[in-house]
């Protein structure tokens, strides 16, 4: 029972006491028996009887008799109420739990679904979780894929962690001509090796101690052998590849953000969302060959833009 049902009950039950100590008072007042007893009471005591007070006193008695009756009416009335509000939350409670666990086991049985499918119509459920119910196979293998089905696309470029770093060593990949391994500072209490493809027209000892713009928050992975711990980014069109850069006054560890996108990046990008790989697109260099993510530049906070001053026009990867 709710408060404000218990409250209701209280409320009426207070009245119905007063009444009746009401109609007593009242009755005990104008009979001429209580009187000639010698009862102590309130009322001052006369030698005849009023024949209008008697009159009056006994039509009060009747009223507040009906009154009394019509609240018991009104008290039984909300003790149904009360009893069906809460079969329905026990059947609604009941039909949620069959549905629920028959999409997580996935079941195909025939008679599994029918005896799902007739709860659902007895506690009156919604129109959704009938059709979930009857497809469960196919929620079941979109739950085990991790992926949520109708879910938005709400990934921005808050979600990366795109830092300014400092390459402090690079040397050729012993298993590929055409990737370099770097070892990266990023502000933290050691070096990343990170490895990348080789930019063109640029020297070993040219990149050694330059700044670059670092994707942060990817997964470790092994590229021919060697595992590299972020990716850096860099301007790429049909003539060139080159490396992004920072603000010269940048410092390693310094984040690079995009006004009116200030949300935290996540830990560890899950390369199942492919959230990198949605966000490509709106990423590229404008003609003066500054980076932008939908037309807005990605900055570090007080120190300038990032650019690709060579390559315009052009994707990021």
């Amino acid at each position: 029972m709710s408060d404000a049902e218990k409250q209701m009950k209280e409320f009426v039950t207070q009245q119905v006491l007063l009444l009746r100590e009401k109609a007593s008072h009242k009755f005990n007042c104008s009979n001429p028996q209580s009187r000639a007893s010698g009862q102590a009471n309130d009322c001052t005591p006369r030698k005849t009887i009023d024949p209008m007070m008697l009159q009056a006193s006994v039509r009060e008695e009747k009223k507040l008799l009906v009154e009394n009756a019509k609240l018991k009416k009104d008290i039984d009335d909300l003790k149904n109420m009360l009893h069906e509000t809460q079969k329905k939350k026990t059947e609604q409670a009941l039909t949620a739990s069959i549905a629920s666990t028959a999409v997580l086991l996935g079941e195909s049985s025939p008679k599994a679904n029918t005896k799902a499918q007739r709860a659902l119509e007895r506690s009156g459920a919604s129109a959704e979780m009938r059709a979930a119910q009857t497809h469960p196979n196919s929620r079941s293998r979109r739950s085990r894929r991790g992926v949520r089905p109708d879910a938005p696309c709400t990934c921005d470029v808050s979600h990366l962690d795109l830092r300014v770093g400092r390459i402090l060593d690079i040397r050729d990949h012993p298993d590929s001509s055409s990737l370099y391994v770097q070892e990266v500072e990023l502000g933290e209490h050691g070096p990343r090796t990170v490895v990348s493809a080789r930019p063109d027209h640029v020297t070993l000892d040219q990149l050694r101690g330059s700044l670059v713009v670092a994707l942060c928050n990817v997964r470790s992975v092994k590229v021919r052998g060697v595992q590299s711990q972020a990716r850096l980014l860099c301007a790429v069109n049909q003539d060139q590849v080159e490396l992004l850069a920072p603000p010269s006054i940048a410092q390693p560890g310094d984040r690079v953000m995009v006004n009116n996108y200030f949300g935290n990046p996540e830990r560890e990008l899950n390369p199942k969302h492919r959230i990198w790989e949605r966000l490509l697109p709106d990423l590229c260099t404008d003609a003066k060959g500054v980076v932008t993510y939908k037309g807005t530049p990605l900055e570090v906070r007080g120190k300038g833009f990032c650019r690709a001053p060579n390559t315009c026009q052009a994707a990021i990867q």
